[in-house]
Formats: C-alpha cells, structure tokens, sequence
C-alpha cells in the first residue's frame, strides 16, 4: 500500500535528520528488526555484539560501541514484541569533537512492514531500507490512441509522465466510390492495422518489465480504442493488465490527463484521486457551507484552539516547523490531518489559498 502524504513527510524528516548525523570512528550502531521477528533473539544478539566489542582496541571507541549496545539492549528489553511494522534502532555518540561525547538512541518504527533483517556497527547510520520505502509502488500505464496519433505514458504517484508520442499517417477517407473506395478503404484500414501492432510493440519495450505497474487505462474517441486492443496483438500479459478502457476526445498528451481523471472509478486508492477528493470536498464546502470551513493560519489555529477541527488540510510547501507544529495542535482533539502535495491542479490552487486549510466539526461563533 502506498504510503500517504503525512506518512511520507515523517520518513522524509526522520532520514534527514539521521543523514546529518556521523561519527569520527566505527561506532555508530544500527539495528533493523523485521516485522514479525523475536525480538529476544535480537536482545541475545546485542549482548554477544557487547562481549565481542570488549576486543575494540581503541579504548575510547571501546567505550562508545558498548555504551551504544547497552542503551539498545535496555530498549529491547522492554518491548515484549516486535512492532507491527518492525522497528529500526539507532545508538551511538555523534560528537563531532574528539573526546567529547553526544550520545544519541532512536527507535523508530516505519510505516510499513520492515522487510530486512540487519546488524551494523560504522560511521554512518544505515537508512537504506528505510529510503526505499519512499519509491513509488503504484505505476499504472496509460494508452490514448485513435487513428492518426497515438501517445503512452505513465501514471506515476501524482504524476503523468508523457513517454512517446506517434503519428500514424493514415491518409483519411476518399469521396470516391465503387472498387476504388473500398480498395482504398481496405488500404487504410490495413495501416490502421499497422499502426496498432506498433503501438502495442512500444507499449511491450516500455510497460513489460515495470515490476511495479499496477494496471493499463487505454481512451480514445470512438472505437478506435476496441480496434486497437483487438486487432494490435498486445501480448497477454499487458492485455490481462488493462483495467479501464475510456471514451475521450484525445489521443495526444492533453488525452493522457483525460484518461487519468475519467478513470477515477477505478483508481479509487491512488494516490492522485484521493487527492483530488479531498481538496473536491473543500472547496465545494468553502462554495456553499463556508462557515464549516476555514483556511489561513490565523483562522485554523483559533479553530483549532476550539476544538472545532475535524480534518485539517497542511500544503507540504509549508515550513517542516509549521506542520509539525500545526499537527502536534491537531492530535490535542484527535484531529485528523491530511498533508497536501503540490503535484496536482488542485494541490497548487490550495498552497495558493495559503496552504493551510480545515473542515469543521462545528460553525465558528
């Protein structure tokens, strides 16, 4: 399941902050537990970690790996299970100084299932596992085509991504008649063939080896869409991934667009859709219920202050301090809080209303 905004934003500023942190020797540990793993068996592996470290020849290095070790023994130790998600762990004295000490432990247990298993002691934190948790998992790839052009492209996150453009060249209908117009009928209908068959081909180079790709939207006006995905030869297992066909006007970039948002049945758990909904169901109420609503910073915190928020709407252009700030108020009276992008139409029409924003539980006296 992808990760949401709010989710993303945390990962993002706890990876930052333990990116900055670096130690001048070998002694900064990092411990990954995986979801569903004993967490004893990593207590008894901390305390022989501890033992082996007495053979560290450095004395003050000595010191600080097995003080590290102790301080994550003590935390294993008091969990009696391993989080749902798994949990990372993190010890070690990042004082730049040598001789000085500024010890630090961080537990933090990711958003989803930690799939990794690992036991490091360097210089540097192991964030890896954690990073890739941000990578987009839903890819979805969209065809627009009719007869003279065709356009493939990626639905990636928020994100379309244009990837080919082609035109067909099919010369178009003739006004003569009789053996001659169905002959040249034959002749473009042919092209036509052709020109399916090519467009399945690139679809193949450019969707068959998306291990994350999700599904195919194919639009375009007319029939033209049905035609292609009978008579193009799209190998089966891209025509088993088609999980929309959709009648637009467009088979060029602006159709690619047309595809997504007409295809918002299906895409119900994307990330773009819900989005999209959310900052729908906004702004129609800031249009027609506007005293159950309330945007800018002044007039959220008082309502907030009132306990009268029900969902609270932050841009992630906003300061990392203001949000943060913003949802520690939030969580006071269970406020839920949706962390707004800036990779949709809507998303920039929101940071341009001030990027703060709430629906209420209540009217404001």
């Amino acid at each position: 399941m992808a990760l949401n905004e709010k989710q993303k934003t945390e990962i993002e500023d706890f990876i930052e902050k333990m990116k900055s942190k670096k130690a001048r020797h070998t002694e900064l540990i990092t411990v990954l537990v995986p979801s569903g793993f004993d967490i004893n068996l990593i207590t008894k592996q901390l305390e022989s970690e501890k033992s082996t470290a007495a053979n560290i020849k450095s004395t003050a290095t000595r010191k600080n790996v097995q003080e590290a070790l102790e301080s994550l023994i003590r935390i294993t130790k008091q969990m009696k299970n391993t989080p749902k998600n798994g949990v990372a762990l993190y010890a070690g004295n990042v004082s730049e100084v040598e001789g000085q000490d500024e010890m630090i432990v961080e537990t933090y247990e990711p958003p989803e299932e930690l799939g990794v298993r690992l036991y490091r002691c360097d210089q540097n934190f192991v964030l890896d596992p954690l990073e890739e948790m941000l990578e987009v998992k839903e890819v979805y790839g969209l065809i627009t085509i009719e007869r003279n052009e065709a356009t493939i492209g990626l639905l990636i996150g928020k994100k379309i991504k244009v990837l080919q453009h082609f035109d067909s060249f099919i010369p178009g209908k003739t006004n003569k008649g009789g053996q001659s117009a169905a002959r040249y009928s034959r002749i473009r209908d042919n092209m036509a063939k052709e020109f399916f068959r090519k467009i399945a081909d690139v679809a193949k180079q450019e969707f068959f080896n998306l291990k994350e790709l999700k599904g195919i939207l194919v639009g375009g006006p007319g029939p033209t869409k049905e035609d292609f995905l009978k008579e193009g030869n799209l190998v089966t297992a891209l025509q088993n991934k088609v999980i929309a066909v959709k009648d637009i006007g467009y088979a060029d970039e602006h159709g690619l667009d047309l595809l997504v948002e007409d295809s918002q049945d299906v895409l119900a758990n994307q990330e773009i859709t819900k989005e999209r909904k959310l900052l729908e169901k906004f702004f129609n109420m800031l249009g027609k219920d506007k005293d159950k609503t309330a945007y800018g910073k002044k007039e959220v915190e008082k309502a907030l202050s009132m306990g009268a928020v029900e969902t609270l709407f932050l841009s992630k252009k906003l300061k990392k301090s203001e949000i943060k700030e913003l949802e520690r108020r939030a969580g006071e009276t269970s406020t839920k809080v949706e962390i707004i992008s800036t990779e949709t139409e809507e998303g920039i029409q929101f940071w341009n209303l001030s990027g703060i924003g709430a629906i209420l539980r209540f009217k404001l006296k």
